[in-house]
């Protein structure tokens, strides 16, 4: 028998289940085996870790959000080159202009710093781990959606079972 929570292997009578801690409700026995010659499917699909489950969310949410961040970051850095600003006066352009390519090569670098995290985020790679928690709490003054994104961040990638699950992980692809 099986627990319908997470699929652990039970013992009858089991009033809680010994890996999740699930109750379970009480089974009857269990169905005859088939006599057909195709062998039995397994009760429960095996079942996904927690950074299997969340990562490739992580990462899709970490693409979309510096996707979204790239367009006013490319504005404001061809803002600060000068490209779009000439209805400006001149004395206000030379303040403007500088500040505007400064915030928007900064916006570029962060964005790009996302995109490069969320695609180590969907491969598994080592360093992605580390580049996706500096970027979400970094990410938690950026209110409301950064702030989500980077509780989110933490709560999949910082406890040390995600560590270890996750180097697993990046062992296995590389």
């Amino acid at each position: 028998m099986f627990c319908h929570n997470c699929g652990a292997s039970i013992i009858q009578g089991q009033k809680f289940c010994s890996k999740c801690g699930a109750e379970l409700a009480a089974t009857a026995n269990p169905p005859a085996q088939a006599t057909s010659a195709a062998p039995a499917a397994a009760p429960f699909p095996p079942v996904q870790k927690r950074i299997e489950k969340h990562a490739r969310i992580l990462a899709i949410l970490w693409l979309a959000a510096s996707g979204l961040r790239l367009l006013p970051a490319l504005g404001l850095f061809l803002l600060g080159g000068g490209f779009v600003m000439h209805f400006v006066p001149f004395p206000m352009r030379a303040f403007i202009l500088p500040i505007a390519g400064v915030l928007g090569a900064f916006l570029l670098a962060s964005a790009l710093a996302g995109l490069i995290a969320g695609w180590g985020l969907l491969h598994y790679r080592p360093w992605a781990r580390v580049l996706a928690l500096v970027l979400g709490a970094v990410s938690l003054i950026h209110f409301p959606f950064g702030t989500a994104l980077g509780i989110y961040t933490l709560w999949v990638l910082l406890p040390t079972e995600s560590e270890r699950e996750y180097q697993r992980l990046a062992h296995t692809t590389i």
